[in-house]
């Protein structure tokens, strides 16, 4: 590095050799992602672009941002022996958010084992339709219900081996139940994951309903893993969005 590789210069051979020892370690000392920041800071050139790098490179790798900027400061207490100054604690933190922002905005709205709506998406729908009380007179626990489906009990699976084993076998099940849901409501319904075995559809109420429960409830019958059927139910909406969160947690537990 520029400024470690200068200090030597001047010295006695026994004296630079002492010196080049203690710039390696401080070459080893830095932190991942953040070498070329001590490379800026030693050779005493601008050191926010590298931080900026620095900060992207972080994130990629799922670094906390407490993590980017203790890294920060070790590498400047390494280096020079101070804090690090504004415009670099500025540069790393929005890199690093920048980033971060980036990775969130280009999740999908599905849960990636089973292809269903998140119940962070569930919850969003829901609120667009009460949201569209403010311009139509009906209400929406006159119009719309929650469908909720239950994978059955499987007789064979030991409950104290289930977390590691079978969660893939779990994801794979609940998946299967989601596509009978798709093909007992196959229009414009969200049809979410509500946690390990249970899915929701939000539905309309109209004089169909009970029949496509019904034939939903038969369907799940046939994914039964050699225990007790599973469930199939209506869930009423109740009068505000507040309130139809807290269901929603109640149901996902």
């Amino acid at each position: 590095m520029g400024r470690f590789s200068l200090r030597s210069r001047g010295l006695s051979t026994a004296d630079s050799e002492a010196s080049d020892g203690r710039l390696e370690q401080v070459r080893l000392g830095l932190p991942p992602r953040f070498e070329a920041v001590g490379e800026t800071l030693a050779s005493g050139s601008g050191s926010t672009d590298a931080c900026a790098v620095a900060g992207t490179q972080m994130a990629k790798d799922g670094a906390s941002l407490d993590e980017t900027l203790e890294a920060l400061a070790t590498t400047y207490r390494l280096v020079l022996d101070l804090e690090p100054t504004f415009e670099d604690v500025r540069a790393v933190s929005r890199s690093w958010s920048d980033t971060t922002l980036t990775y969130l905005h280009q999740l999908a709205c599905e849960d990636p084992l089973t292809g269903l709506a998140s119940l962070a998406h569930v919850r969003s729908r829901l609120s667009e339709l009460y949201r569209g009380e403010l311009r139509h007179p009906t209400r929406v626990r006159d119009t719309f219900a929650l469908v909720v489906a239950e994978l059955p009990q499987d007789r064979h699976v030991d409950p104290a081996d289930q977390r590691a084993r079978h969660v893939l076998t779990r994801a794979m099940r609940l998946s299967s139940l989601g596509d009978a849901a798709r093909t007992v409501f196959s229009g414009t319904e969200t049809i979410g994951k509500l946690g390990p075995e249970r899915i929701v559809v939000i539905a309309e109420r109209d004089d169909r309903l009970g029949q496509r429960v019904a034939l939903l409830r038969r369907m799940v019958r046939t994914l039964q893993g050699g225990g007790e059927a599973g469930r199939v139910w209506i869930e009423g909406l109740p009068g505000s969005d507040a309130t139809a969160a807290l269901l929603l947690d109640e149901l996902a537990r």
